[in-house]
């Protein structure tokens, strides 16, 4: 008999799991341990709106003023791709290059495998080797920067008020030198200030009565300009420094400048010839808030700091500066586009949805294993959370970088919430069927539940976690923004089975009772339960420290404990004695029924048919796609792009006229009245003008964008912003000779346009006239859902030039290059030196009058000043005798893709589930155009964009 008994005390064990029976204390001290890490880590890890993408994608940015853009493309884009070309040891994707006035924009975008460190490495050892070939007096050098979506503004600082734009420029200075100090602030851009500039406006007539030309004004200014160190002399027992002080303190000291002197007495000073001012530049950009002048400044968050912090301590610190004074009280200071504050939201629903996840999961199961088996299924919520936070540094190395809280690993969070429990149901059900009301002790019961569900839990929770194993094999950018998600929720689901197997039985040991009439207390008997008293005593504390999430919870805890005392537990024993047994003895019919004879063979077939059937009513359907969703826009964009060169302020008249009919839209919803949905409306122009997503961050007079923010969704009073959307894009229509777009913030990872026809060749002739041909064909056969097709650059762009006489001017003794330098020097200008003031510089600026420089019959006649190195004696002659003038068009831009020149019609499409639709119609249209049309055999037309 002994010999049975022993076998019969044996049963299935799962090692793990009996050893947590066996140590129960130590399992809850692991318990409240991991609790306390997942608390702390939840609040002191990073919180962003998005991730924080690393992509290996780098930008090379060169300014060299005064050039038209077939000369930055042949001066400095084309010697930097060369090199580039050429990187060897790291996978180039692509490199694409815009070359406008001014500026050359470089982006080269490697394959996701290589490190951003190396990457930007490698590039700047291309422009290294690129140097030699590009120009010695380039206004800035080649600068190479990553991208990252950290570099995107987090809010905007705006400030306006009763002072002029230097005093409101001096506030905005303090501000950024304090917002910089902080940690997680990478800079403070400020938009829309006035820059203080000291001009030097000289009389050409004057200086050709002199014989002076602008080298000799540029010399003398700069030779006096000078604090120079002449050494040091013993004076006694001291050294002291020699020192001739020459630098300039205001314009008083350039006024008397001796420009030329002679030996019989006859000076020119510097006033003789020129007017000396000592003011604004002239403005380049313009920035406004809800209509009114402001200087704003664009806080950018350093990559992987907190959100949410960075924008408190902002808050904080200007509190700090009108506290000490250093604000005066009547400058208004407002936070306009504050990406914390949706970002706050989606931790409060976060935490709201674990809790009603946590809640609603407790009543469900209450119906089906009792009040304290479904409270340790539900406990499992948040502790597998909290040791899934255990697994962060594994999920660092699997993405390649800290692991952020932004929206991605909250929707893992939230996927997973109805997952989690799977494991624990299993376990626990198992455990309160062995256990038979008591029947079987308790520790036997959890081990044995434990050993014989833990091979088909563990199969079934791989097959669930099987389908996500390959979004890590997702290449390119997408890949890199989506990693978060199967990376997160299969260390949640393999924490479920962790606490599936080693906590709950420990709490199924713990606290799984008898359960029946008979067992149960006295419904009074709720009140002066140590539990309900323990809920509701530190409910009512936690309150008044603020932690008001969690005192709300625990009250609602103690709630449920009254309501299932008094009600539920009714009707939990009706429903397990009445209903669960019927809906069992029918499910057990059901079986009993499909399983004879080749009935099951007619299921299993049958699969498939409704299968084939789901499939086809989809189609019949006819859903639609779209790449990311997005729904009510919390930012309505306006974007105005005028043809290449136009004048800043012609951009801005425009650009009132656009803000006037936004406006109207929005009367209703005036930015700041009470109940407004609308937050502010902030208008851009040529600087921060541009698609917040756009690498190109140049200064472009042509373009014009406004910004309507709206407030949190909670405080919307249930209105929809996209019928505001809507009304805009209605609205800003109709104005002749512009290209405006409307358009909502974008959701997920930066992509193509919607629609992206690229013309591809090496003739920008050929390119051109093709686009040109396919823009009229596509015009005239007009594809649905197109918004507003436009190239990427203006193709005809007036230009004025001057063509040389090489012959006359050489035998006249003056080059081209000559020429050139002193009309850019005359229209353009140039920074001759500067003047201190404390730590700030400003230019001093060389060129002709106001009145001369905008004259170009008064340019042509212009005389060129120089000294002829045949007779040794200074000259004059007018720059008509050796040049003449022609009025021609160029491009206003040029764009180039791996290394080939690339004209791209662009357009946006206002239904984002109408991409794919509007594409395929397209491409036919294309083919149809290549078909009528005579298409140079260098030119190739490529359909591209989100589809």
């Amino acid at each position: 008999m002994k010999i049975f008994d022993g076998i019969q005390d044996k049963f299935k064990q799962f090692g793990p799991t009996s050893w947590a029976v066996n140590n129960k204390t130590a399992v809850y001290i692991i318990a409240i341990l991991i609790s306390a890490y997942g608390l702390i880590k939840f609040n002191s890890m990073p919180k962003e709106q998005f991730p924080d993408i690393v992509v290996p994608t780098i930008s090379v940015a060169t300014v060299y003023v005064g050039n038209s853009p077939k000369d930055i493309e042949n001066l400095v884009t084309r010697p930097i791709e060369k090199q580039l070309k050429g990187i060897s040891g790291a996978k180039v994707n692509k490199i694409q290059s815009t070359s406008q006035p001014d500026y050359s924009l470089i982006v080269v975008e490697f394959d996701t495998d290589v490190k951003t460190d190396i990457a930007k490495q490698k590039v700047k050892d291309a422009i290294d080797k690129a140097r030699a070939d590009l120009p010695n007096d380039l206004t800035t050098e080649p600068d190479a920067q990553e991208f990252a979506f950290s570099e995107m503004p987090i809010m905007f600082v705006n400030i306006s008020g009763d002072y002029d734009g230097m005093k409101l420029k001096a506030y905005a200075d303090k501000m950024q030198d304090k917002f910089e100090e902080l940690s997680e602030v990478t800079r403070a851009e400020i938009v829309g200030a006035p820059e203080r500039e000291i001009q030097v406006n000289v009389d050409p007539y004057k200086m050709t009565a002199a014989r002076i030309s602008f080298m000799d004004v540029e010399n003398a200014i700069k030779r006096e300009n000078n604090d120079i160190t002449g050494g040091l002399i013993e004076v006694g027992n001291m050294k002291r420094t020699l020192k001739v002080k020459g630098q300039f303190a205001s314009i008083a000291d350039m006024q008397n400048i001796v420009v030329r002197s002679s030996a019989r007495g006859a000076s020119v000073y510097l006033r003789d010839i020129a007017e000396i001012k000592d003011t604004i530049k002239e403005k380049d950009s313009y920035a406004r808030l809800d209509g009114k002048n402001v200087v704003t400044l664009n806080i950018v968050k350093r990559a992987g700091e907190n959100l949410i912090e960075c924008a408190d301590k902002i808050k904080a610190a200007v509190e700090e500066l009108q506290k000490s004074e250093d604000l005066p009280k009547d400058l208004r200071v407002e936070f306009t586009g504050d990406q914390s504050k949706q970002t706050k939201t989606s931790f409060g629903e976060l935490i709201n949805t674990i809790i009603i996840g946590f809640v609603l999961v407790l009543l469900i199961l209450m119906f089906f294993m009792g009040v304290t088996n479904a409270f340790f299924v539900a406990l499992s919520v948040p502790l597998s959370v909290f040791v899934a936070f255990l697994f962060l540094p594994l999920a660092d190395s699997i993405i390649g970088t800290s692991v952020t809280l932004n929206f991605i690993v909250l929707f893992a969070l939230l996927f997973g919430l109805g997952i989690i429990v799977d494991d624990a149901i299993v376990v626990i059900e198992n455990t309160h069927r062995i256990y038979n009301n008591g029947k079987v002790p308790i520790e036997r019961s959890a081990k044995e539940a434990a050993g014989e569900v833990f091979i088909p839990v563990l199969a079934g929770t791989a097959t669930t976690l099987a389908p996500f194993f390959p979004l890590f094999f997702w290449k390119g950018l997408i890949g890199k923004f989506m990693i978060y998600l199967p990376t997160i929720l299969i260390l949640t689901l393999a924490a479920s089975l962790i606490v599936a197997f080693f906590f709950n039985p420990v709490f199924a040991v713990s606290f799984m009772k008898p359960e029946g009439k008979e067992y149960e207390k006295p419904k009074k008997a709720v009140f002066r339960n140590k539990w309900f008293l323990v809920f509701v005593i530190a409910g009512v504390l936690l309150h008044l420290p603020g932690f008001h999430a969690v005192a709300n919870f625990l009250i609602l805890m103690a709630l449920l404990m009254v309501l299932n005392a008094y009600v539920l537990n009714d009707l939990i024993h009706r429903f397990q004695k009445r209903a669960l047994p019927k809906l069992m003895n029918n499910y057990e019919k059901l079986l009993k029924w499909i399983l004879v004879g080749k009935r099951p063979i007619w299921a299993f077939v049958s699969l498939f048919g409704i299968f084939a059937l789901s499939a086809g009513l989809l189609m019949i359907r006819g859903n639609k796609s779209t790449f990311f969703p997005s729904g009510d826009p919390n930012f309505v964009y306006v974007y105005l792009k005028l043809p290449a060169g136009t004048d800043v302020k012609y951009t801005d008249s425009i650009t009132r006229v656009l803000e006037k009919r936004v406006e109207k839209v929005l009367e209703k919803e005036k930015p700041g009245a009470p109940g407004s949905i609308v937050e502010s409306v902030i208008t851009n122009v040529a600087v921060s003008a541009n698609n917040p997503r756009d690498n190109n961050r140049s200064i472009q007079s042509n373009l014009g964008r406004i910004q309507v923010s709206f407030v949190e969704y909670e405080k919307r009073h249930g209105k929809s912003t996209m019928v505001y959307k809507d009304a805009i894009r209605d609205a800003v229509q109709g104005i002749p000779g512009t290209n405006i777009e409307v358009a909502q913030e974008d959701g997920g990872p930066p992509t193509d346009p919607p629609v992206n026809i690229e013309v591809i060749g090496d003739d920008f002739e050929n390119i051109s006239m093709v686009a040109k041909n396919l823009f009229n064909f596509l015009d005239t056969n007009r594809v649905e859902g197109i918004e507003n097709l436009q190239p990427d650059i203006e193709l005809v762009n007036p230009e004025i030039t001057i063509n040389v006489d090489r012959e006359k001017a050489m035998m006249e003794g003056v080059s081209t290059g000559q020429i050139g330098m002193e009309l850019r020097t005359a229209v353009f200008g140039k920074e001759v030196s500067t003047i201190k003031d404390g730590e700030d510089e400003y230019k001093i600026q060389l060129r002709n009058s106001e009145l001369m420089r905008n004259n170009i019959t008064d340019l042509m006649n212009m005389r060129i000043t120089f000294m002829d190195m045949n007779t040794m004696q200074v000259k004059s002659i007018p720059l008509s005798t050796v040049a003449s003038v022609d009025y021609t068009n160029t491009a206003g831009g040029i764009k180039r893709k791996n290394v080939k020149r690339t004209i791209q019609l662009q357009s946006n499409v206002p239904d984002p589930t109408m991409v794919g639709k509007v594409n395929a119609d397209l491409k036919i249209k294309i083919d149809e155009f290549k078909q009528i049309s005579n298409i140079p055999p260098d030119v190739t037309i490529k359909l591209s964009g989100q589809s």
